[in-house]
């Protein structure tokens, strides 16, 4: 999963103006890395200039996704990332970055600002910090944290099986379980063993 670009721009009404952006081209050769990031500065205002106020949208160019937000406000962001990256973390970030930027650039300067006259310096770090979803979204982290439990759970219970040992013995033994508890497990055991396929 990764971030290759960052943009802010703003819609006019016949074309689109770049404001501020970032890169990651990192992934690229040296030689390629002028011409990727032209190729992906004008994607970012194309795809802007064919995006209705208030809309959100993905758009799949060869292996990438570019994940566009433009507000009512012609306030835009585009976010090009590769194909694994999660479309709703793309969102969280480009939906921050526009608050973010609304708050510290005054709406007169847009329409004809340019990355060289906008004073605004956090796309970098933002493009730094959400290149690992898990770490830079709460909820992408919970769920990983989450499938990273269920994995371990079930890995427990093989290890524990693959030493020989029944769980039918594991409730003999156990001291813990009352006499009622091991009847309503055997019980259980004899209702659902119908319905085993082996």
């Amino acid at each position: 999963m990764k971030l290759y670009s960052l943009s802010v721009l703003h819609k006019g009404a016949t074309k689109s103006n770049l404001l501020k952006s970032a890169y990651d081209l990192s992934s690229f050769s040296f030689f390629q890395r002028s011409s990727v990031q032209e190729f992906m500065t004008f994607t970012s205002a194309l795809i802007v200039e064919r995006s209705a106020h208030g809309s959100r949208a993905s758009v799949k160019e060869q292996g990438y996704l570019c994940h566009v937000y433009v507000r009512n406000d012609s306030l835009s962001a585009v976010v090009i990332a590769d194909s694994e990256y999660p479309q709703r973390v793309a969102f969280t970030l480009l939906d921050k970055v526009l608050e973010e930027f609304s708050r510290q650039v005054e709406s007169i300067d847009w329409p004809s600002g340019n990355p060289d006259t906008i004073n605004y310096k956090a796309l970098d770090i933002h493009l730094a910090k959400y290149q690992n979803p898990r770490e830079a979204d709460a909820m992408t982290k919970v769920q990983a944290e989450l499938d990273e439990t269920k994995i371990i759970l079930h890995n427990t219970m093989e290890s524990l099986l693959e030493r020989g040992e029944k769980l039918d013995d594991l409730v003999q033994k156990s001291e813990h379980l009352g006499n009622q508890s091991k009847v309503f497990y055997k019980t259980a055991r004899k209702q659902n063993s119908c319905c085993e396929v082996m």
